[in-house]
């Protein structure tokens, strides 16, 4: 067994489309394998799609 982790950065992605790809990932890894989710932001709220 082997820990891996992926990190979405929103450079020119909307909050939604980074969020749906994070519980992408989580869904793809199951719920009995997930350690955590968290999430972080400059508080620029100027992303774009």
């Amino acid at each position: 067994m082997r820990v891996v982790y992926r990190h979405f950065k929103a450079v020119l992605k909307s909050w939604e489309r980074l969020f749906q790809e994070a519980s992408d990932f989580a869904t793809e890894v199951g719920r009995e394998n997930l350690i955590s989710i968290s999430h972080s932001a400059d508080h620029s709220e100027d992303i774009s799609e």
